[in-house]
């Protein structure tokens, strides 16, 4: 075992689940091996965690709410979970109150252990290979992680997907963020460059209009405190905000900033959407890192993908992946204290 790696706990089969701690840029993160999970993530000169996590393993697939995972291989939700590709219709499984696809099924890449194929002092890069017909999926699909601690306070995150069979495909990463370690993240500013968004169903699922975010409580355009748009139950975020049409250079789409400890997370992505999800259903029954309690709004998500169920839709970008192609997803999580 090299050094900086360490077995972090054991599956019901006894297979080992491995951690690798990495450093450099100012950050120190702590990677597992099973659901490829960010478990732990600190800015030097800032004492709490910036992500939601648990200091044991058999927390994580007992209780864990996707915290630090990759789940896929299509992350978000599939309506109905059905889909029609090259004229052949699909039915994925109904794992989010049987009515609901959500993030790949209930034994998806994100609640399974990956393989640490390579790593360094500042990096590490794991995979798995999701198997033909797993939850009504098409195709073997190859998921490769790559996490790179970068200098300037940058953690750079690079999924790399591959299949022998057209299929659907869209990973994220999935931490819960809180910059300033505190019982919710009420106390963050968070701007979001996007104009448009999606209004959901009661299922969560787009309805399929891109609705723009004027005089709405989505217009993040400037910086906006979570606390006046969330407090009280005003707005439950949980919808991807619509960043571009298509996949694109990496660019800066989002900033979020912690008002009690000056610490900022700037995140640049290739993806053309981003979900904002606020933590809402939190409720954790056991104690998270140094012993946090995990409630509603303890931490938020911005994942970077393509738009959910966007394979139903005509005018959402490209979410079907065919052999020979690499889906190649990038994004840059950028930490600062001023």
């Amino acid at each position: 075992m090299s050094t900086g790696t360490e077995i972090f706990g054991h599956l019901p089969t006894g297979e080992p689940v491995y951690r690798v701690t990495l450093t450099g840029g100012g950050l120190t993160a702590k990677v597992i091996s099973w659901g490829s999970v960010i478990q732990d993530l600190r800015l030097e000169g800032h004492a709490a965690p910036l992500v939601l996590g648990f200091a044991d393993f058999d927390s994580y697939p007992a209780h864990s709410a996707y915290f630090g995972a990759t789940p896929g291989r299509n992350a978000n939700r599939v309506g109905g979970g059905r889909f029609t590709l090259d004229g052949r219709d699909y039915q994925l499984e109904l794992n989010e109150n049987g009515v609901t696809h959500l993030h790949g099924g209930s034994d998806n890449i994100g609640k399974r252990n990956w393989t640490i194929v390579d790593r360094a002092e500042d990096r590490v890069t794991l995979r798995i290979t999701d198997p033909d017909g797993r939850a009504g999926y098409p195709g073997n699909c190859t998921v490769t992680c790559t996490y790179t601690l970068k200098p300037g306070g940058t953690l750079n995150v690079l999924y790399e997907s591959e299949a022998d069979a057209p299929t659907l495909a869209n990973v994220c990463q999935h931490s819960y963020f809180n910059l300033d370690g505190g019982a919710d993240a009420f106390g963050h500013d968070i701007m979001i460059a996007a104009d448009h968004y999606l209004p959901t169903d009661e299922r969560l699922i787009p309805t399929g209009e891109i609705r723009s975010v004027a005089d709405t409580a989505f217009d993040l355009r400037e910086m906006t405190p979570l606390r006046r748009q969330t407090e009280g139950g005003r707005v439950v975020y949980d919808n991807n905000f619509c960043l571009s049409p298509e996949r694109m250079q990496k660019r800066s789409v989002a900033l979020a900033r912690s008002i009690n400890s000056g610490v900022s997370m700037e995140v640049l992505t290739t993806e053309p959407g981003v979900q904002l999800y606020t933590g809402s259903k939190l409720n954790v029954p056991v104690p998270g890192l140094e012993g946090r309690r995990y409630g509603p709004f303890a931490g938020f998500c911005l994942e970077t993908q393509i738009w959910p169920d966007a394979v139903n839709h005509a005018g959402f970008p490209k979410a079907v992946l065919r052999p020979g192609e690499t889906l190649r997803q990038e994004t840059d999580y950028v930490f600062a204290k001023s």
